[in-house]
């Protein structure tokens, strides 16, 4: 319904002003940078993005990776950045990326989810540090506002009820707490598209070439995250390969138009897909809204308490936890590995206030727990024939650097007769570590004068088997 796409994107763009503003101090550039990056990528992202619904705005992610950078060296080289970072960005979408989706473990999803509601309530938290008392209340009734209202009415989604009535009583009561016109000015005009102030020369490029490379994988990996997470919570499939190629086209954008460029935008999507909203008008609305917001109806937005966005994120930030994920009945069934991956994820996000290197951390961890687990699933067996002239080696399972290590010690090399047979029947050589074993392994039996006849391999193992055999020197 267009009524619940509208309303859910001014509620979205009421909860962007103060991010966008607080992620532009973070990078240390003007308000206006951020809220300009806010307005381009959700517009933009909401035409070339693959998933409806998802928000793209400045995020801290990034404002972190360009925030050296801009101390540095100024605006323009920002800027710069932002746009070779977008390109990079459609390069990567283009040679499929996305793919690279796959190798993430559900555990590590769970740890991106559960890190992601610690880390939106952690940046509440400073906001309720050195405040007049009165901010508590107010947090607290808008709370209860968001929590019983639905109850009873659906019509208005509850956190833009809850901000209006906090406004209206704020300012009705002549109270005085933190608004959002404390963050910074907001701008008075639609930003104006222009070239970065930056020399293009080779230097330039030299110069931001590592700073455009972190942002677009940070970038991308933060928005492909949260693009599986939307897909999970809606049940629905979304092109993660048109998503990432569309995060470029963005930032591109964002960057012509002087923004400092983004992402998608986990708090806010929640709260999008939370109200209702399922399609790309709630997306382009919270973008178009943010720049009406803030240059017609800046002086009122600027009165909003900051206490009312707070309420609304920390809402957002329990119903996004996977509570389910830490019930004891749950923990109990849970294999260690499982759990350790997602403790690892959660720690490491935690701690390093980076989404994307938790998720690599705990994708490798994960990876590292499976091949030590798969490494024990290749077993051999021996059957000796009834005249004691040949032996044959069943060898089951799956042939991979991990697992192959301990094949070339499975073998009775001295005991055996002449003839030796390994039977891969019931196996699969996925790597060059294997073929290098197996190779290990008749010359082990021919330092003994035995011969070995592999059979059994089917035809992918067959090629690779055909193709490295004897070409490995120094064996495994």
């Amino acid at each position: 319904m267009a009524r619940t796409e509208i309303l859910s994107g001014l509620v979205v763009a009421l909860a962007l002003i103060p991010e966008a503003i607080s992620f532009s101090i973070i990078a240390g550039v003007d308000p206006s940078v951020g809220l300009f990056a806010s307005f381009t990528m959700a517009v933009v992202i909401a035409v070339a993005g693959g998933r409806p619904a998802m928000i793209s705005a400045a995020t801290g992610a990034i404002a972190l990776v360009v925030a050296p950078l801009a101390r540095e060296h100024g605006l323009g080289y920002l800027i710069a950045t932002v746009i070779l970072g977008g390109l990079i960005q459609v390069a990567l979408g283009a040679a499929g990326v996305a793919r690279l989706m796959r190798f993430v473990p559900r555990s590590v999803m769970v740890g991106f989810v559960n890190a992601l509601a610690i880390l939106i309530f952690m940046a509440q938290v400073p906001e309720l540090i050195d405040v007049p008392w009165i901010v508590y209340p107010l947090v607290g009734g808008a709370l209860a506002l968001m929590v019983f209202l639905p109850r009873l009415t659906k019509v208005v989604p509850a956190p833009l009820i809850s901000i209006a009535a906090l406004t209206a009583l704020t300012l009705g009561a002549h109270l005085a707490v933190p608004t959002v016109g404390d963050r910074g000015a907001l701008p008075s005009s639609l930003p104006v598209p222009g070239l970065p102030d930056v020399p293009f020369t080779l230097d330039t490029l030299t110069l931001i070439a590592p700073y455009a490379i972190g942002f677009a994988l940070v970038g991308l990996m933060e928005s492909l995250m949260t693009a599986k997470l939307v897909d999970d919570l809606t049940d629905t499939r979304s092109s993660k390969t048109r998503e990432s190629i569309g995060q470029g086209i963005a930032n591109i954008v964002t960057g012509f138009f002087g923004g400092m460029g983004g992402c998608a935008m986990i708090g806010q999507t929640m709260i999008n897909v939370k109200n209702g909203a399922r399609t790309r008008l709630s997306t382009f609305t919270a973008g178009v809204l943010l720049m009406v917001l803030c240059i017609v109806f800046g002086p009122l937005v600027s009165q909003i308490p900051m206490a009312a966005l707070v309420a609304v994120m920390i809402l957002v930030s329990f119903g996004t936890f996977d509570w389910h994920s830490v019930a004891p009945a749950t923990l109990r069934r849970m294999p260690a590995g499982e759990i350790g991956v997602m403790v690892i994820t959660v720690a490491v996000v935690v701690v390093t206030h980076n989404l994307a290197i938790g998720v690599v951390v705990g994708s490798l961890t994960g990876l590292v727990i499976f091949a030590r687990r798969v490494a024990h699933l290749a077993e051999v067996s021996a059957v000796v024939d009834p005249d004691g002239g040949q032996v044959v080696y069943a060898v089951t399972g799956e042939l991979f650097f991990a697992s192959s290590n301990d094949l070339v010690s499975r073998f009775d090399y001295a005991g055996d007769p002449d003839n030796v047979v390994i039977d891969l029947t019931d196996a699969h050589i996925w790597d060059a570590s294997s073929v290098a074993a197996l190779d290990a392994v008749e010359a082990k039996y021919a330092a003994y004068g035995r011969t070995v006849q592999i059979i059994g391999l089917n035809q992918p193992s067959a090629r690779m088997h055909g193709a490295l055999s004897g070409e490995l020197s120094g064996g495994h």
